[in-house]
């Protein structure tokens, strides 16, 4: 389904404690399938309790660039109003400090195979 290449990265938050998000997951996560050729997300998905909030988000992230940090941040604060909406933004950074860590351990096992 998803190309060899790609990285799966997973970023949690804490949501609000009267979310339904947090009495089901006890969390909020948002997980993200990028191409590491370009930095593009090119799937997504969060903790949700209803399908749509999962679709939603997913638009939001597809397509662009894990590293859009503030163009990311923007859409979230302008599109999605779900009581979540820190929760999500601080989850994308927890993904994006992830991804570079990935990125970096990524690169080092690669230099350590080619000797």
């Amino acid at each position: 389904m998803y190309d060899q290449d790609t990285i799966y990265i997973v970023g949690d938050a804490q949501s609000p404690s009267n979310n339904p998000i947090t009495q089901q997951f006890a969390a909020f996560f948002v997980a993200l399938v990028v191409d590491p050729t370009n930095d593009k997300i090119v799937d997504a998905g969060c903790s949700a309790t209803i399908q749509l909030t999962s679709d939603f988000v997913k638009s939001i992230f597809v397509g662009r660039s894990i590293l859009a940090t503030e163009e990311l941040e923007t859409l979230i604060r302008m599109r999605y109003f779900g009581s979540s909406q820190k929760a999500l933004i601080v989850a994308l950074k927890d993904a994006q400090k992830k991804y570079k860590l990935a990125l970096k351990t990524r690169k080092e096992f690669l230099a350590s195979t080619a000797k």
